[in-house]
């Protein structure tokens, strides 16, 4: 069998975090932050833990996991 790929933009987006839940930024916060009130900012500053329907999604496209 050949070895599958993983998808480019997962390995830029995301990252697994220890107990194997995976990582990511949030979107909407690159330009026109201006159109963004303060809290919007604030509260989506960092990385967030991905939901369970979406993990399944994104670990199919990483088949071999993410570094």
């Amino acid at each position: 069998m050949p070895k599958l790929k993983t998808k480019s933009g997962v390995k830029k987006r995301f990252k697994l975090t220890a107990t194997g839940k995976i990582k990511h930024g949030v979107a909407g916060k690159r330009h026109r932050l201006i159109s963004h009130n303060a809290k919007y900012i604030r509260q989506n500053r960092g990385t967030t833990v991905l939901s369970k329907a979406d993990t399944a999604t994104v670990k199919a496209w990483a088949p071999y996991g993410l570094n």
